[in-house]
């Protein structure tokens, strides 16, 4: 136990520098592309540092999420894998044919399956 604290001594600080200086390093990266871009093209004025870490914490938020569920999303995308090669392991040939033909159709490759049948699951 004693050296795992002698780590979390060393790693907590350098932690909380580290994102320390990933915010100073954003607001500063969209302070700057703000400032020289926008001004100039479409005549918006100028923001300062503050400005700049408000905008990064608000696309943060909007487009980037807080990254909490990014393992969850990867495991989910495999399990749906897995389960889609069982099912498809169970098909008989023309399951098959008739699971690819309507995936065409959903898809705008081809014709839609004739007679508006809907697979039930």
């Amino acid at each position: 136990m004693r050296p795992r604290l002698k780590r979390l001594i060393w790693i907590a600080p350098l932690a909380s520098l580290g994102m320390a200086l990933f915010i100073f390093v954003g607001g500063q990266v969209v302070m700057h592309l703000w400032n020289w871009n926008l001004p100039a093209v479409f005549g918006w004025r100028e923001i300062t540092f503050w400005q700049a870490l408000g905008l990064f914490a608000l696309c943060r938020i909007l487009f980037g999420g807080t990254g909490v569920m990014r393992g969850t999303t990867a495991n989910s995308r495999r399990r749906i894998r897995e389960r889609m090669a069982e099912r498809w392991e169970h098909m008989t040939p023309e399951e098959r044919e008739r699971f690819r033909q309507s995936w065409r159709g959903r898809c705008g490759f081809g014709p839609e399956p004739s007679g508006g049948e809907s697979k039930g699951q």
